[in-house]
């Protein structure tokens, strides 16, 4: 997809908040540091859209970024070691929670995952607890640039079998350093986003 205009949209915590538009949603849900924002300034085209940061737990409210006045991308935050106290990691819980349960407009979501590594105990949990309610989960593996090609297939075979994935989720590789997998990350993102229940 050709993206000619991004803008951050608006920022919610409560339902409420959350944009009064019919434009079909996906969420991007990932350990902290997975490279959540460098996904998405990768896939709008822009450098810093969505603020990359060092520090672990920067996003703390879900950022909806208007894509071509097409579609939303729903930033949430970071699951993991985050350096915020239980209380705080309890109520983004729950504000996630109460987003993926009952947002209408939302059809899938994005959960990022480091290919380097196998998926870790929070990432495994992430997805159970998305297919515990149904989601469509489209699971890409990052930073596909940092392990040689010949190892991509082994490496994507241990999160398939690590987060026991179901089958009808595709599994993306991604490098927002190089750009591959962006072109097919479009493709799956809008089949979701413009498919009729």
């Amino acid at each position: 997809m050709k993206v000619t205009k991004a803008e951050l949209f608006t920022v919610a915590v409560k339902p409420e908040q959350y944009p009064n538009t019919p434009l079909p949603e996906i969420a991007l849900a990932g350990r902290s540091n997975v490279g959540k924002s460098s996904f998405i300034n990768k896939m709008i085209n822009r450098k810093s859209l969505a603020r990359t940061s060092q520090r672990p737990g920067k996003t703390q409210t879900l950022n909806f970024y208007a894509i071509n006045e097409q579609l939303h991308f729903v930033d949430v935050p970071g699951y993991g070691f985050a350096k915020v106290s239980k209380k705080e990691r309890d109520s983004w819980g729950e504000m996630i929670e109460t987003f993926i349960q009952t947002r209408e407009q939302l059809r899938a979501i994005v959960q990022l995952i480091d290919v380097r590594h196998k998926p870790s105990q929070d990432d495994k949990l992430m997805y159970k607890w998305l297919k515990h309610f149904d989601m469509p989960v489209i699971l890409v593996a990052t930073k596909c640039d940092k392990i040689p090609k010949g190892k991509w297939q082994k490496h994507l075979k241990v999160i398939s079998q690590e987060l026991e994935k179901h089958e009808e989720d595709p599994l993306l590789l991604f490098s927002s350093e190089t750009g591959h997998g962006k072109e097919q990350a479009w493709k799956t993102i809008l089949y979701y986003a413009t498919k009729k229940d």
